[in-house]
């Protein structure tokens, strides 16, 4: 795990790399009041950030772990809930927060980059349901079956829960955008 970069992950060097070519220019974890974005367009007042579908609870990609189990849940936990403190931070501070998985940067960067082109020439941003996944629990072990439960991050009252089969599935990692 110490080999697990923070900052300057691969979707995230990916992404600016395809904004750089674009002509815009930005900050890099640049300190927005107590947040640190992984890119910042101060003058638009835009925080983007690039969450691992792992760390930060993607409903389509988290895998649940079959060891330290307990260590995990509170790991996803506490990140999903500085992710909602984060947010509500740089709304109530006039900031556009857009939170991007590391999963659609690797199959369509092309339109991630158009939608924060976007987001910066008219201010309006896409509104997206950004789910958390919170917790996961087995349903039938012997069937590799769980229940995902997720929270809505602008809204994190607002609770869902999935069964489905468990998965260790991969998304398309291939950088053909």
């Amino acid at each position: 795990m110490a080999r697990i970069k923070a900052k300057n992950t691969k979707p995230e060097l990916l992404l600016r790399s395809a904004l750089w070519q674009k002509g815009l220019r930005y900050r890099v974890h640049h300190s927005v009041g107590n947040v640190r974005p992984d890119i910042v367009f101060i003058a638009k007042k835009v925080a983007i950030f690039v969450d691992g579908c792992q760390w930060h609870g993607c409903p389509e990609h988290y895998v649940y772990p079959r060891t330290n189990r307990e260590f995990w849940d509170d790991k996803l936990k506490k990140n999903v809930e500085r992710d909602i403190v984060q947010t509500r931070a740089l709304r109530s501070a006039g900031w556009i927060p857009l939170r991007l998985w590391e999963h659609e940067i690797w199959s369509d960067l092309s339109t991630i980059v158009d939608v924060i082109i976007s987001l910066l020439s008219d201010g309006r941003e896409l509104r997206r349901e950004n789910w958390r996944l919170i917790r996961v629990q087995i349903v039938d072990s012997e069937n590799d079956t769980e229940n995902r439960h997720s929270v809505m991050l602008e809204s994190p009252t607002t609770e869902m829960v999935v069964e489905r089969k468990r998965s260790t599935k991969k998304w398309n990692r291939s950088k053909s955008s």
